[in-house]
């Protein structure tokens, strides 16, 4: 067998013959001879959805960026010059594992090139070829030959370059204002192409530099600024950085503050896609009417693993003016994303966002300050990205599935234009469930020919065994109501908003848990549906710390174990003077056989301190309280002392709280505002592998104003002798 070069998830991509994508996981893997995928990560004798032998005669092509369903994705394709139908077509939700996999493969490439080379026989040169004349340097992601295939569907010539990619390079409207020499040539219809750009630097602001072209003010429209460009240092990679400046999803929302509204209108190849941009400016928005963009975005990705993103306004016939809006025209823009040396391990990006744009109507050349104000707010989004990524943990942050809205998917006329909505907000959120909805109905769709498992609501995971299957559906079935009327606490049950010195039960979708994907990309989703019932709640109090209260006569577990119910019951020990104990009675009318619930109670020690967590909350409360609390779940076993009692029909759980310098610290800022706090709690056992996602809570409960005074002495029987 070869040996393995590289491994792991993809998305495998294509055309259905009716002219649909599709998106599927595979597990892809790269031997030195061989690239093959799967269903699920392959074991002894599993044999492949398809293969293609890799040697000297492989190419590999970029094809860029790609849109399916709102899912951006970035697509490889690997073929061989003499099986021209033969391809395998795969991509990445993100550019950093596209550019991986194509360097490994190359890798590969090369090695057989060099093993030829060796034996003395032919082979084609596999240098950079620049395609088209496009006036700038060599690009690894910015050509590709006019007889390039698309997709799975047309051949490839086989005098084509290894690495070739999807387009032709920016259109010609577009002006690249990162070269340092223009071409004349291309840019005959633009004055301004007819010399480099000079910079002044016109002010420093939020850590940016600022600077203005230097122009003669004759030549621009009245209503025209000069353009201007902002430069700063983010902390991040190249790719991190270029990933969110190309994302019109909710998260532009928190870097970018002249962003309202983006869509995409018509996606023209891998590189080159034009899009519907709403602008939010806020320069008396009482008198001047807001603006919107209809601009040409190319991009492409240089050999010292620069990004380089361009803008520049097109009309559309898609994308018409819309009623209440002025539609602005983008002269030159767009984003030069270079990378720096890393300063103390910590990677850096030089960025460079230049915009000059004619934001129209009538009184605009008349007020310079507001054309001044409304650049300088865009040109901020730079300030935005830095703040972004220095106040985000990558180690914990999820990675992005990033996301760009169709206009069309989002069942807006092509040629009536948009019909908008009284508050702009809500025109973003009624697109934003438009598309989500319509995702979720395509991508349930039928597979292709190979029976690829297709990705649903944007999980993607391996295929599930038929049992699993059984065990899911099984949780998922409505059961009957438990009659709670026999189940009775001293801490009583109030579901009112404002009641006090009480408790109800927790909206499980106040908790987000782990989704079907989250092993592939962290992704997270609301809880849902409880597990099994919270029916009391005891609020108890002695002199010593009390520990197995289920033993207790008529205790909520004694009552269920009375019906032959399972109970799990969690006792919240609090430390003090006072020893006081929380205890949280859970019901359910059986255990499902083989369900990661039924094998945490009947677990060792080890494996319930290793799985058992808490998802804590702080609705209502003082401020230093709630950041003290925090929302970030916690593993109880590993944090804090847990003792595990199993009866015949429950499992208890001694939460010793004070076994925690740190727990025990927050216990004492809280106990003391206890009357004042509305703390919720969701317990679950966590899911580590892909056949025990997606989590679901046992139970979760909210409880409110708590007063110490009402707490009760419990009469605890005595243990029987083992």
């Amino acid at each position: 067998m070869s040996k393995v070069v590289y491994e792991g998830w993809m998305v495998r991509y294509g055309r259905r013959k009716i002219g649909r994508s599709y998106i599927h996981m595979r597990y892809f893997v790269l031997e030195s001879q061989l690239l093959a995928y799967y269903k699920r990560k392959p074991q002894d004798n599993v044999v492949p959805i398809k293969t293609l032998l890799i040697d000297g005669n492989c190419r590999v092509e970029d094809r860029g960026l790609k849109t399916h369903n709102g899912h951006m994705i970035y697509v490889l394709s690997i073929y061989n010059t003499h099986e021209k139908y033969h391809r395998i077509t795969m991509a990445a939700f993100n550019i950093q594992e596209a550019l991986i996999w194509k360097e490994k493969i190359e890798l590969v490439i090369d090695q057989h090139q060099e093993s030829l080379a060796a034996n003395g026989k032919k082979y084609q040169s596999f240098g950079y070829k620049s395609g088209r004349d496009n006036g700038r340097n060599g690009s690894s992601s910015d050509q590709e030959s006019q007889f390039s295939a698309a997709e799975d569907e047309e051949d490839s010539q086989p005098d084509l370059p290894r690495r070739t990619t999807i387009g032709n390079g920016p259109p010609d409207s577009i002006f690249d204002w990162t070269q340092e020499i223009s071409d004349l040539s291309k840019h005959n219809t633009n004055s301004q192409a007819l010399s480099t750009k000079h910079w002044r630097l016109l002010q420093c602001q939020n850590g940016l530099r600022i600077f203005e072209e230097l122009i003669e003010v004759d030549l621009l429209p009245k209503s025209c600024s000069r353009a201007m460009k902002a430069v700063g240092v983010v902390e991040a990679t190249c790719e991190e950085v270029f990933e969110l400046v190309m994302n019109m999803d909710t998260t532009r929302f928190e870097w970018d503050c002249s962003f309202q509204y983006g869509s995409l209108v018509e996606e023209v190849d891998g590189h080159t896609s034009i899009v519907y941009h709403r602008l939010l400016l806020d320069w008396f928005p009482t008198f001047v009417w807001p603006r919107d963009l209809c601009y040409v975005r190319y991009w492409r990705r240089n050999d010292d693993g620069s990004y380089v993103v361009l803008f520049c306004s097109r009309e559309h016939e898609k994308c018409g003016r819309q009623p209440g809006f002025v539609r602005a025209h983008i002269e030159s823009g767009g984003f030069n994303i270079s990378p720096m040396k890393p300063w103390n391990g910590r990677p850096r990006t030089q960025v460079q966002h230049l915009m000059q744009i004619d934001l129209k109507g009538w009184g605009v050349g008349y007020a310079s300050s507001f054309q001044q104000h409304c650049l300088f707010q865009m040109l901020n989004s730079v300030a935005g990205l830095r703040e972004y990524f220095s106040q985000m943990d990558k180690i914990n942050a999820p990675p992005r599935i990033p996301v760009m809205v169709n206009l069309a998917s989002a069942s807006v006329p092509a040629r009536k234009g948009l019909k908008l909505q009284k508050s702009g907000n809500h025109y973003r959120s009624q697109s934003l469930d438009q598309i989500s909805a319509y995702n979720k109905k395509s991508l349930l769709d039928d597979s292709d020919d190979d029976e690829e498992y297709q990705l649903a609501n944007g999980e993607a995971s391996t295929t599930i065994l038929e049992n699993d299957v059984r065990r899911i559906a099984i949780e998922e079935e409505p059961k009957d109501e438990l009659d709670l009327s026999c189940f009775s606490g001293n801490l009583r049950q109030d579901d009112s908003e404002n009641g006090r010195d009480c408790w109800r039960i927790a909206d499980g979708n106040n908790f987000r848990v782990r989704s079907k994907r989250f092993c592939y990309d962290k992704s997270k989703i609301s809880a849902g549906k409880h597990l099994m019932d919270l029916v009391a709640v005891d609020w108890l109090k002695d002199t010593k710390r009390m520990d197995h209260v289920a033993r207790r006569h008529n205790c909520a577990a004694q009552v269920a174990s009375d019906k032959g119910y399972f109970s799990l019951v969690v006792n919240l020990q609090v430390p003090g003077t006072t020893n006081y104990s929380m205890v949280f009675y859970f019901v359910t009318r059986e255990l499902v056989p083989g369900s990661l619930l039924q094998r945490f109670v009947d677990g060792d020690d080890e494996f319930r301190n290793s799985r058992l967590k808490l998802i804590p909350s702080v609705p209502k409360g003082s401020w230093i309280v709630r950041q003290s609390v925090g929302s970030t779940p916690c593993l109880l076993g590993k944090a804090v002392d847990c003792n595990y009692i199993r009866g015949p029909k429950y499992l208890e759980i001694d939460v010793d709280i004070g076994s925690s310098t740190v727990a025990n610290g927050v216990l004492g800022l809280v106990i003391g505002v206890m009357t004042s706090l509305v703390v919720e709690m969701a317990f679950l056992v966590q899911a580590t592998t892909t056949d025990e996602l997606p989590e679901r809570l046992i139970s979760a409960v909210r409880v409110s104003h708590i007063e110490l005074s009402s707490a009760i002495v419990p009469k605890l029987e005595l243990d029987p002798p083992e």
